[in-house]
């Protein structure tokens, strides 16, 4: 397929995405259409193992939604489309890493948040938040669930409420984000991540995400329920009789996602 919107690369068993609609890389109906197909792509294929998300140029990551397109069908479409697109990443069976390169605001700030890990340049011209109040309306693409899942209601409210902006220092103490990385090193620290996780068990990574994505969603019993299932499911796998033979015969494992 050919991406008008995106750059779509494969090194080894890592997937690179790159929003490639620079300077601000503004998300609109047709980049979320053509996310949606890589991710449907990688679903199937079993040699890419973890994938990430990243901005063309070196000032933005996301500015989120195009607001030229508010108003319009496509502008409103997008609003349920992004939500879609942003839930299938959070649910996605392997790992999603965002290199915040640049400012990552509104909907590029919820794209973020839908990724299971983010990494963020530690820049004065850096920053990430949810400013939609300036503009009058609210974040729409799971800005107001996940935000204050990830950095708790009140201080959530507090950046929706204000649109504050706030730098990798700050996002990394409250966190928004899970690593923090020094410019021009933001690639280089998210492919050393996602190499990373690409030689785990690809089953075993699959059933965490799903565990925790879902326990979270629902009470400590129903959670462990899921958990048990996902054990159950991990211990016949060909993956889990090497990992415990590589460890007897102190040599390191190589998974197949069997």
């Amino acid at each position: 397929m050919a991406y008008e919107n995106l750059i779509v690369e494969r090194e080894d068993n890592v997937g690179i995405i790159t929003l490639n609609r620079p300077p601000a890389n503004p998300i609109n109906l047709a980049l979320l259409e053509e996310l949606d197909a890589v991710f449907t792509e990688w679903a199937k294929d079993k040699t890419v193992r973890a994938v990430i998300i990243t901005g063309a140029g070196v000032k933005g990551f996301s500015a989120g939604f195009d607001l030229k397109t508010a108003g319009t069908p496509d502008g409103e479409k997008a609003m349920w489309r992004g939500q879609e697109v942003f839930s299938r990443i959070e649910k996605y069976p392997k790992p999603v890493i965002a290199a915040m390169n640049g400012f990552a605001l509104g909907g590029g700030c919820e794209l973020a948040m839908s990724c299971h890990f983010r990494i963020m340049v530690n820049s004065e011209r850096v920053v990430a938040g949810q400013p939609e109040i300036d503009v009058g309306i609210i974040p729409g693409w799971g800005g107001t669930q996940r935000l204050p899942r990830l950095v708790g209601k009140s201080r959530a409210l507090e950046m929706m409420l204000l649109g504050t902006r706030i730098s990798a220092p700050e996002a990394l103490s409250i966190g928004l984000i899970t690593r923090m990385s020094e410019p021009g090193k933001v690639m280089d620290d998210a492919r050393e991540l996602a190499k990373s996780l690409a030689k785990k068990a690809p089953i075993a990574v699959q059933v965490i995400l799903d565990a925790v994505t879902r326990g979270l969603e629902t009470g400590i019993d129903q959670g462990m329920k899921i958990e048990l299932e996902g054990s159950q499911r991990v211990q016949k796998t060909k993956d889990a009789v090497e990992g415990i033979m590589a460890f007897v015969e102190k040599r390191e494992a190589v998974f197949k996602g069997e």
